[in-house]
């Protein structure tokens, strides 16, 4: 601090208290755990997989089904492939293995669906998955090893099958007939999620299902948390809105104040960012696709990154998950198949401000187009120390990790013309890292200038990773390098600011 003034001795005192933050620029991972490890105990619960549920062979490859009129739902979506809690907590040093901080669950909570957003009892865990016990000992492996375990909180709505939704539709005198949304108005007579019959809205204005979700010590959000889960990924936030968004972070905080609630939010984030710790930031995910597939003018890409910086709480976007896929989109792999342009969108996803999401499998390089091709199972014989998929991503992940600017440090823009560029930093300019993506057809070279006032005039940027092999370093002259980017060409790069025969002119800066 000798040689700090009053805005780097400020800007450190963030950046310690950042680092102490788990939910900064953590690095996830999201698994189904349907798909995720082969049960061993699979002949024993073949039972719970009863037509008109199917059991599905591991090689096998999910698509697309038919309309069960009489279930209100697809085929593909109560087609199983047997993968448990237990089979996950046994395939942990994997996930630890890619030096990853958070493992997401999609939900588990008992459901007629593999994929669970049709909860019949958010208390209790399906019996395909295991049981509130597994949870329990999955959470205390995943702290053993260094992990942190995230929940899917699915509060908008309940599968059509819950009881309690049952005894409401049928009974207009039941308990639980304010718990949802009935009336003429409605098609089929009640409320449902984007008219998705198996999907019946909650009444969350009622304070009896706000007690039951997250407002009482046993209530759902805050009984998980007090068993050692640490925290909570909320679907269709949005639909939630502001206000109980507000409300059930701070009871997950009432538990855990370092506990972690991140909202699904398709939505600019600004105010949404607000109302919780994050948010998926699903405007930042569009910006990049659309910028690496030559869609969006490096330009206009900047203009609206700036625009989302300036907008939004900064801090709550460092602890937004930033995904390039999930079960929700088609992976990586198939939405960007060149694979100049697919790196582009990688490297952006692990050096622009907030917590990349990675869906299991994608690191291996698996490919899948809507629902359900992008949900297979996890290929297990794909990894090995052979695939170059996999190599690039514990690359990415490492960088990530290993950059304090990039786990949290602040974020600065680069103007430029056909180049986007940005800075991640901290108070020390040693740790500063420069991301320059041309997503261009064609070599570009421009000059920038680098808004950062230490960077000491003739001396050199280091490629820290790049597109193709470089020759030497870049000169700083007043700030400003001149640099020339292949086609579909990035760079990362740091100042060098070690001592050169005994001498360097950064001596007196942080």
């Amino acid at each position: 601090m000798q040689y700090s003034d009053d805005n780097d001795q400020a800007l450190a005192e963030i950046m310690k208290r950042r680092a102490k933050d788990w939910r900064m620029g953590a690095v996830v991972y999201q698994v189904l755990v349907d798909r995720f490890a082969p049960s061993a105990d699979l002949d024993a619960k073949r039972h719970l997989y009863a037509a008109p549920k199917t059991l599905h062979d591991w090689h096998e490859k999910p698509c697309k089904g038919y309309y069960l009129s009489t279930e209100q739902l697809w085929s593909h979506e109560i087609a199983f492939w047997g993968g448990d809690l237990q089979s996950l907590r046994q395939n942990l040093a994997y996930v630890c293995g890619l030096n990853v901080d958070v493992l997401y669950l999609n939900p588990i909570h008992v459901g007629y669906t593999n994929h669970k957003y049709d909860s019949l009892d958010f208390k209790e865990v399906s019996p395909e998955f295991g049981c509130r016990a597994d949870v329990i000992e999955l959470a205390d492996t995943c702290h053993q090893q260094g992990l942190k375990l995230v929940l899917d909180g699915v509060f908008n709505h309940m599968g059509q099958n819950a009881a309690i939704f049952k005894d409401a539709q049928q009974n207009t005198t039941s308990t639980y007939r304010d718990w949802f949304y009935f009336g003429e108005q409605y098609q089929g007579g009640y409320l449902a999620w984007e008219n998705a019959r198996n999907l019946p809205e909650l009444n969350l204005e009622n304070p009896e299902v706000q007690q039951y979700i997250y407002a009482d010590k046993e209530s759902v959000v805050q009984k998980y948390i007090s068993e050692g889960v640490d925290g909570w990924r909320l679907d269709v936030a949005h639909d939630i809105g502001y206000n109980y968004l507000k409300d059930i972070t701070q009871a997950a905080h009432s538990v855990n104040a370092q506990s972690l609630v991140v909202g699904e939010v398709w939505c600019y984030p600004s105010q949404w960012v607000d109302a919780m710790d994050g948010l998926m930031n699903f405007s930042l995910r569009q910006i990049v696709l659309n910028l690496c597939q030559g869609k969006l003018d490096a330009a206009i890409a900047s203009q609206m990154f700036s625009h989302m910086l300036a907008d939004s709480d900064y801090e709550g976007l460092l602890k937004s998950w930033l995904i390039l896929d999930n079960h929700d989109t088609p992976r990586i792999q198939t939405l960007i198949s060149d694979d100049k342009r697919r790196r582009l969108a990688q490297v952006l996803h692990f050096t622009l401000p907030g917590s990349p999401n990675v869906f299991y499998g994608s690191e291996l390089g698996m490919d899948g187009g809507e629902d359900p091709e992008m949900r297979g199972p996890m290929r297990w014989d794909w990894v090995n120390d052979e695939n170059l998929e996999m190599q690039w991503y514990k690359q990415l992940i490492d960088l990530h990790q290993s950059k304090p600017a990039l786990k949290y440090g602040n974020t600065r823009s680069i103007a430029s013309k056909h180049l986007f560029a940005f800075e991640r930093y901290t108070d020390k300019v040693a740790e500063s890292v420069f991301i320059v993506i041309n997503p261009n057809d064609e070599e570009i070279e421009e000059m920038l200038l680098l808004r950062n006032a230490k960077l000491m005039n003739m001396r050199q940027l280091d490629w820290v990773l790049a597109s193709e092999s470089t020759n030497g370093a870049l000169n700083i002259i007043a700030g400003t390098v001149h640099i020339k980017l292949p086609a579909r060409g990035f760079a990362i790069l740091m100042a060098n600011t070690e001592k050169i025969n005994g001498y360097t002119t950064y001596k007196r800066v942080s």
